[in-house]
């Protein structure tokens, strides 16, 4: 295998490994930073850039493989067709240039395709993890919202108790104001009727020494 299909078999191995490391069972809170530190860490980025440049050069080897195993059936096809007795050492020639080409054909078309799907696969959990965080800051903002509805309708309570109380002591002074004119004017009239008898009272004494 030359160097550059094993560099393609290499990020194959570790297009696998990440996979299975994204979609592997885990907490809710290590997956949340596991997915913003890829997203967001500018380093990650770099390597992405790197990778996307890569799969260009993989997409190109791809399509070099392809055109080979192309060339390799027809020239099978070709020596079928014109009947001829091949050689074990030229039929096992072309054996091996086909498996060659075949073997580089899926490695390169599996990187590929395997590099759409982690794509793919990555931004549907990191879009789940946003939908998630988003759905607790909703749950808190209601939790809080009921609870100040709670509070509020608790204030609204005490206000009508401490209003009713307030018409209650309005009633209770106005009571006191009708017992306070009621006294004065009894105080006056006991003050009269004290008054007359005293003049009563000394007409009388008057009238007797003369």
């Amino acid at each position: 295998m030359t160097l550059y299909y094993t560099l393609c078999f290499g990020l194959l191995m570790s297009e696998l490994l990440l996979f299975t490391t994204i979609i592997c069972p885990m907490p809710f809170a290590m997956r949340k930073k596991m997915f913003h530190f890829l997203s967001e860490n500018p380093v990650v980025a770099k390597v992405q850039y790197a990778l996307k440049i890569t799969f260009i050069f993989v997409a190109v080897l791809f399509i070099d493989a392809l055109q080979r195993m192309v060339r390799i059936a027809q020239e099978g096809a070709g020596a079928k067709m014109k009947n001829e007795m091949p050689d074990v050492r030229t039929e096992t020639n072309y054996a091996a240039r086909k498996f060659y080409a075949q073997r580089n054909l899926y490695l390169t078309g599996a990187t590929l395709f395997l590099s759409l799907i982690l794509s793919r696969v990555f931004y549907i959990i990191l879009d789940f993890i946003h939908v998630q965080e988003n759905y607790s800051t909703l749950q808190q903002r209601t939790a809080k919202a009921s609870g100040a509805a709670g509070e509020s309708e608790e204030l609204r309570k005490r206000i009508k108790e401490l209003e009713a109380q307030v018409e209650s002591g309005k009633a209770q002074g106005r009571d006191f104001d009708n017992l306070k004119k009621q006294a004065a004017q009894q105080n006056a009239e006991y003050n009269r009727l004290a008054d007359e008898h005293a003049k009563a009272t000394g007409s009388t004494s008057n009238k007797k020494h003369d």
